[in-house]
């Protein structure tokens, strides 16, 4: 057993991937040949199905793609991916290489082995992601230790 490969979602627009999605897929695509017999999660809320057409449409065999429409945020895509593949210790994650740290530090405070693939960012994307991510990943930081600190405390009162 290998590991599956889990693509996080970005922009779809008019139902086709945008390009920070295109990057993503199109090393999934590679990663899907590289092992034949592992799934390709494909996740993201109005992005999966587009997301399974593309990679359909590049090679891959429908019948290893997993499809998960519900998720909308990063710590989603890394908890229903691994409730979907229960069996599965360890992800290979494909994002783009601005997402790589916020990416990591879910999948460290969720408890889930990861391996994340950081592909370049389109150049035209570059700016706008890597500022967002300035914002996005104390954010999620503040979110991480705020889960930690109600989780201590109900645990501390139920030993009282």
């Amino acid at each position: 057993m290998q590991f599956p490969v889990l693509v996080l979602g970005a922009r779809v627009v008019d139902g086709q991937p945008g390009s920070l999605l295109r990057s993503r897929l199109d090393r999934a695509v590679v990663a899907a040949r590289v092992m034949p017999e592992e799934p390709v999660i494909v996740s993201g809320f109005g992005e999966a199905d587009a997301m399974a057409r593309y990679l359909i449409e590049r090679g891959v065999n429908s019948g290893r793609i997993v499809v998960e429409p519900v998720a909308t945020s990063t710590n989603e895509n890394l908890e229903r991916a691994h409730a979907l593949c229960p069996g599965y210790t360890y992800f290979r994650v494909v994002t783009n290489d601005f997402h790589v740290l916020r990416t990591r530090m879910w999948a460290w405070h969720l408890g889930i082995r990861v391996h994340v693939h950081g592909v370049r960012t389109p150049t035209k994307d570059r700016a706008w992601n890597y500022l967002r991510e300035v914002v996005a990943t104390p954010h999620s930081l503040l979110r991480i230790v705020w889960r930690r600190v109600v989780a201590w405390r109900a645990n501390s009162a139920l030993r009282r």
